[in-house]
């Protein structure tokens, strides 16, 4: 069955007379014959799942309004309204907006705050009567990680989780549909769609991606196209004949929900029921089952069909006493520089471990991984054999992570597996057991079986399982590689999961270990080992990974083989060196690209100690660097959470120049005043448009959001501001940047007005007289230097 969803709600609001910089969620308890109208009208035009009017009551965005003691009575009063409207074949879907922050790293929000916040409103939700949830316009998957888990602790009803993605298809944050539908199943998401930002034409590839990477329903809710300026409104262009001719490509796609988002009507849910009376859901084409780990960015797949995946070993303080001292210090940049060399070493995913005695492991797991992930695209397994430090790790970790080890102990079984399924992570396997280290393979087997029965038991799936076949020191047992073999190959004919180990162990008190080592990895290889825990700076091990994988066909024609022999003959550039080889400016522009913050301040005072200038450093290393990082942004290969870490690296920088060198005379770019139009309570993208122009040397006046246009004028003036930034993300409110630029240049400003928002565009600036459009924050950068060049 296709479901039909309603339209939108802000625009019938807007129509019913609601005001800009109104709380529209207040409605639902001083006018909600008008909430039940809307409802009602949405019914009769074809909706069969009608959504509650609280996409934004929740405590933090109700405390804009003085409200945030009201989330109780304001959610219960939408769920009543919509039930007025309902009866009994019309289903409520509880609709949950955003907090409007982001959670740290990237922004000041605990990832347990937040949880608490979309718990308190679901459990609203829930007590009231809806029968579903619906998550929805949500740019961050950790926010949705967050309200996923509320929503499955509050309740057994179906959870929809739909992201909004830009034009580039990803969010905000950088998440590609392929990353957003793995790891939002695993978590249990019910169904997984997208909603907002985009139309149907920008949404349909879209829908095809998700629908390919995961066996859950599809739900689409896209815009009216994307709104214009006509005689100082906002208006969407798409007409409801239009927005249906869309709906047979969208159920081929996958999507067996459908509705509107912003500029909907009645009218577009109409021509939507009628398009879907004459289809029937598509059957989709999923991809290969198999093994999938996912960082923020970036899905790594782990299969016998595909190349092998190294597993980083590097960030363990076992037997490390530097590492070790530096983790319980507090000092996490060895740990940082291990992460990014390991990953420029050949990396696909790493393993990290904090098991330092006498710390606090569940806090330095915590801050390991968010520190981590922030920096680094490759996904990362959790090693320890602390519960409180895994469920720490697994909270931090914006994706499906790997938890390094489940054995079959019955502590590490109750403990381990329901964090597993709980976070939607993956689990390596080790087959040990309360009798211990199980020395046959078949005995190796029957354990690794055991913990597969618990983990299946309680609702994980076969795709969640790597195999670790252990190994033994050949110079205490002859036959500790052999029998390492032979659970590698049993692995693959009982199971088909793929397999993992670590390698150096195999040579423990031998002499030449490399030649020992790379060895057992060739053979290792040919027995099926999949992703093998190593050191990826071992020179031998590379290279034996190279030859194993063109004798063993996953090196098609040997290429890679090939054009490695190459490389290692051609001279070695500067660019593509280790960190620590490279000379101090190049260094401090690396460490810039590479957002290492702590790192950054020693290197500038140990560059100006040198003789370099302040001016050199600037041009030469912190300009030039987020000139990179602005190129990397721009063709999709670096995302906004490596563009702030980036921008605070240089921000520590100017810090310390400015700290050594007092009288130095700093140029200041440009005067920006920036504000989010009267009426909008969103600040998100207007917060990191002013991080990043204050980082990049412009002096900013942020005047916060829903601000009058007369305190712009105002502020421009008596600032002399240079430029002034408006942002609107709300359809409501987007004709404010009309007035307020009109006001600007009445009042003589001579300030130039730069506008962005997630509902604005291009043509949207044009119309309205502004001096450029801003589509993210490292866009705006450029264009403000431009300005204030000209």
């Amino acid at each position: 069955m296709i479901y039909v969803f309603d339209g939108a709600m802000g625009t019938m609001l807007q129509n019913a007379g609601l005001k800009p910089g109104e709380c529209p969620e207040l409605l639902n308890v001083e006018k909600p014959e008008v909430i039940t109208n809307i409802h009602e009208e949405y019914i009769a035009h074809g909706s069969n799942i009608i959504e509650t009017n609280s996409f934004g009551a929740n405590r933090i965005k109700l405390s804009h309004y003085g409200l945030a003691e009201r989330v109780k009575e304001l959610n219960t009063a939408a769920v009543k309204a919509a039930k007025a409207a309902a009866g009994d074949k019309v289903k409520i879907a509880g609709s949950i907006g955003s907090t409007g922050k982001f959670i740290k790293p990237l922004g000041e929000l605990t990832f347990d705050e937040a949880y608490e916040v979309f718990y308190e409103q679901i459990s609203a939700l829930v007590n009231a009567g809806v029968d579903m949830i619906l998550i929805e316009t949500i740019i961050d998957i950790q926010e949705m990680r967050a309200a996923l888990l509320a929503a499955k602790a509050v309740t057994d009803k179906p959870v929809i989780c739909q992201l909004s993605f830009n034009s580039d298809g990803r969010t905000v944050t950088g998440t590609d549909p392929q990353t957003a539908a793995i790891t939002l199943e695993a978590m249990g998401a019910d169904i997984i769609g997208a909603n907002c930002s985009l139309g149907p034409a920008q949404l349909l590839p879209i829908i095809e991606l998700l629908a390919a990477n995961c066996s859950c329903p599809i739900s689409i809710q896209p815009n009216a196209g994307m709104p214009h300026l006509v005689e100082g409104k906002t208006v969407f262009p798409m007409d409801a004949e239009e927005m249906a001719s869309w709906v047979p490509k969208l159920v081929e796609a996958g999507a067996t929900y459908i509705g509107g988002c912003c500029g909907t009507t009645p009218k577009h849910i109409a021509a939507i029921k009628k398009a879907i009376q004459l289809l029937t859901p598509a059957v989709r084409q999923h991809r290969k089952p198999m093994l999938a780990l996912t960082s923020r960015s970036k899905t790594v797949f782990i299969d016998k069909t595909l190349p092998t995946v190294l597993l980083g070993e590097r960030i363990n303080p076992t037997g490390r006493k530097k590492l070790a001292a530096e983790i319980k210090e507090g000092n996490f940049l060895s740990v940082k520089k291990e992460a990014l060399e390991q990953v420029h070493a050949g990396a696909h995913l790493l393993d990290v471990n904090m098991g330092v005695a006498g710390i606090d492991q569940t806090k330095a797991m915590s801050k390991a991984i968010t520190e981590i992930s922030q920096l680094v695209d490759v996904p990362l397994a959790i090693d320890t054999s602390d519960a409180k430090a895994l469920e720490a790790g697994l909270k931090a970790y914006p994706g499906r992570a790997l938890i390094n080890s489940v054995s079959a102990e019955p502590e590490r079984l109750d403990e381990f597996l329901p964090l597993a399924k709980k976070y939607g992570a993956a689990i390596l396997c080790l087959p040990i057991s309360p009798a211990g280290v199980p020395k046959t393979a078949p005995e190796r087997v029957a354990v690794v079986q055991t913990i597969i029965d618990h983990a299946l038991a309680i609702g994980m799936k076969p795709n969640d399982f790597l195999l670790d076949a252990l190994v033994m020191t050949v110079a205490a047992d002859e036959e500790a590689c052999i029998q390492t073999l032979n659970t590698l190959k049993l692995y693959r004919e009982k199971f088909g999961y793929p397999s993992t180990m670590g390698l150096s162990n195999i040579s423990f008190g031998l002499p030449n270990r490399p030649l020992i080592n790379s060895n057992f990895f060739t053979m290792s290889l040919a027995y099926g080992l999949d992703a093998p825990i190593m050191n990826p700076y071992d020179t031998a091990m590379q290279e034996a990974l190279l030859a194993s994988s063109a004798l063993l066909g996953f090196d098609k024609n040997a290429r890679h083989y090939s054009l490695s022999a190459a490389n290692a003959n051609a001279p070695t550039k500067a660019a593509t060196a280790p960190i620590s080889e490279m000379d101090l400016l190049a260094s401090i522009k690396t460490a810039v690209i590479n957002g290492e913050k702590e790192a950054i301040a020693p290197m500038v005072e140990k560059a100006l100690a040198e003789g370099h200038s302040s001016t050199e450093i600037t041009d030469q290393c912190l300009t030039a660097a987020m000139n990179e990082v602005g190129i990397g942004f721009g063709s999709g290969k670096l995302f906004l959470p490596q563009v702030l870490l980036s921008a605070e690296a240089m921000r520590e920088a100017f810090i310390k120049i400015k700290e050594l060198l007092p009288l130095q005379n700093f140029q200041n770019k440009g005067i920006v005043v920036i504000a989010t139009v009267k009426g909008d309570i969103h600040d998100l993208g207007k917060n990191i448009v002013g991080a990043l122009l204050e980082n990049n040397g412009f002096h900013i006046i942020d005047l916060g959001k829903d601000v009058e246009l007369d305190t712009i004028v105002k502020a421009a003036l008596e600032h002399d501001a240079d430029i002034v930034g408006l942002c609107a993300l709300m359809t409501t409110t987007m004709p404010q940047i009309d007035f307020v630029i009109d006001a600007l240049k009445k009042a003589g400003s001579k300030a130039k007005v730069m506008v962005g928002g997630a509902v604005l565009t291009q043509e949207y600036a044009d119309q309205a007289g502004a001096d450029c459009y801003a589509r993210d924050g490292v866009v705006a950068v450029n264009l403000a230097k431009e300005l204030v060049e000209k």
